[in-house]
């Protein structure tokens, strides 16, 4: 098979995905279940997604569960995160380790899968960030897909502008779920 019809197929089965996301949304469910739809849909593993809402001029961390307790991130300062959303500017690193950010989450053991909990604390490499909002333009939060390893070539494949773009098409589906909304139980 072609590199070219390996990319369309993927494409195909990316936006299945992200039909799938969206029917989601009547059923209300958690966002452990929703990110890891999002984990498929950007074929990154279920620790590289994280879910962050707006609550009071601030980030949260709704997923990885292990975060919600980490603290918060102001929108007023210099994390990734806090710049996305403040910006409204999507992310794309494929040399995050050069990029000056907050590695606090990053020593933050998760409650990953046997097999993958070499890559539990790995640091990320590769990242990709874009604000959930309204179609308003409302911001709701963030979501960000990272790409973790030792160093970038063992991290797996750079994202692409379409992986960005599918991202950014992925947060317009999470601005509607019901966990979003500012104040929402989780």
């Amino acid at each position: 098979m072609s590199s070219t019809s390996t990319q369309s197929s993927a494409v195909k089965d990316a936006k299945g995905n992200a039909s799938e996301l969206e029917r989601m949304i009547s059923e209300s469910p958690g966002p452990d279940r929703v990110c890891l739809k999002v984990a498929q849909i950007l074929r990154v593993r279920l620790h590289e997604v994280a879910l962050l809402r707006l609550d009071k001029r601030s980030l949260r961390f709704i997923f990885p569960p292990e975060l919600r307790s980490a603290g918060v991130l102001p929108l007023t300062g210099s994390a990734v995160a806090a710049r996305t959303a403040s910006g409204r500017t999507p992310f794309l690193s494929n040399a995050f380790m050069r990029v000056k950010h907050v590695s606090l989450f990053e020593a933050v053991k998760l409650g990953v899968e046997e097999e993958d909990r070499s890559l539990d604390q790995m640091p990320i490499q590769k990242l990709m960030s874009v604000a959930v909002a309204s179609t308003g333009g409302k911001v709701k939060g963030v979501v960000q897909v990272s790409r973790k390893g030792l160093d970038a070539s063992l991290a797996g494949a750079d994202f692409t502008a379409q992986d960005l773009k599918l991202l950014e098409q992925t947060a317009a589906i999470l601005a509607r779920m019901p966990f979003m909304q500012e104040g929402a139980e989780i």
